[in-house]
Formats: structure tokens, sequence, C-alpha cells
């Protein structure tokens, strides 16, 4: 199943990377309504283009909002320019509400870690720089010993090839990226990097995480 995602990420990586495709004129989506539910929790993973990772943790069923943002860094209220050329510190990330009832936090390390290669060093396919590099930040005491018993779990078994460098950090503030950034692959399905890069990533995500997936728990 690993070397499945790799493969597909290697094959991806020809394709025009996130760095190159934002586009100020997007349509701008609405402010998401948080669901009043008092249970609920909080992630926060950076995976490489925070396009790719939004889009497939929003049909996680028990997942209530997933805002695309940037974490990691010193600059307060960062720009995408200025995270984009790697001087800020931050990462590109994706905060992930969810409900711990419904899903819990393994569930969400496990999609985490099988949808993106956590091999590559401040690289994901086309999309390279430290603003792409794969990072937890946990929440709490509980994330970071589950996220770090995850890593050090799936390093032994030898699921790839080269050893994980996913850094594991203490959470300390996210900056939510500009509206044009927010809800992107639903709203530009037929942009280029929707079509070849996010689109096909999807669909393996739909046949190995169904039961998971709002749509296969209707």
């Amino acid at each position: 199943m690993y070397k499945l995602f790799i493969l597909f990420a290697l094959m991806a990586s020809t394709i025009t990377g996130c760095a190159n495709q934002s586009d100020p004129n997007t349509t701008n989506m609405n402010e998401n309504e948080m669901t009043d539910i008092s249970n609920t929790d909080t992630a926060t993973f950076g995976s490489g283009c925070f396009w790719c990772t939004e889009a497939i943790f929003q049909e996680l069923n028990g997942v209530i909002s997933v805002e695309s943002g940037y974490s990691g860094g010193k600059r307060a209220n960062p720009t995408y320019d200025q995270v984009s050329s790697g001087a800020s510190g931050h990462a590109e990330v994706t905060q992930i509400v969810y409900e711990p009832e419904k899903i819990s936090f393994e569930d969400l390390l496990e999609v985490f870690w099988k949808t993106h290669d956590p091999t590559t060093l401040n690289r994901q396919g086309a999309d390279v720089g430290t603003q792409y590099r794969s990072i937890i930040f946990y929440h709490n005491a509980k994330q970071k010993e589950l996220a770090e018993k995850y890593k050090a779990e799936l390093d032994s078994s030898g699921a790839w090839d080269n050893p994980i460098v996913t850094e594991i950090s203490p959470y300390t503030a996210f900056y939510k990226a500009e509206n044009y950034h927010q809800n992107y692959y639903n709203n530009n399905p037929n942009a280029a990097y929707c079509t070849f890069v996010i689109g096909p990533k999807l669909e393996k995500f739909r046949k190995v995480f169904k039961d998971k997936t709002k749509a296969g728990n209707r």
C-alpha cells in the first residue's frame, strides 16, 4: 500500500507544483460555518502542498472543517509569497477540526502518513522547499506520544526504503492562508494541478480509505 502511494508521488512529480499555480484572481470561498459540537479536537499537519492535504481530509467522516494555512515559522501573519520563498520558516499546513467520537487522532495519522512520502526531505513531488516539509504539530502530550509511536513503528517496519524524516513539533500558532487557497480543489476542479495531481491522488485515497470517508458512511 505504501509503495503505491510513493510510486504515484513520483509519477506526479512531473506536474507543475503548487508554488507555481496560485492565482490571486481565483474566486474566494465563503467562511466555513463551524458545527456546534462541544466534543471536538484539532490536528495540524504539513505534507506538501496544502491544496492536496485539504482535499483529502475534507472527505473523512468525523472531520468538521479543514483550513489551509501556515505554521512553524517565526513571522507573524505571513503572506503566501513570504512562505513560498522559504525564508519565513513556516510550512504549508492544514488545520483539521474533528470529532474524536467519529474519527480518532490515530486514524488521522494513518491517513497523513499513507497519502504522502514522509521520506523526502523538504519535498513532495514537484514542490520543493522547507515550506513543503513533512511535519506534525502536536497540540497536547497525547498527540505527541501517538505521533512518535506511529513514526517509530513505521520506520522499524521497513514500509519505506528510506527513513522517515517527518518532524514532530509542538504547535504554537496557525495563520490562515489567503481566501483563494481555501477549498481549492472544490473551487477549481479544472485547474491543471487539480486535474493531474490532486484528482488522481484523491481517487487512490478513496479506494484505500473508503470506510472512513463521509461518502462511505452514508
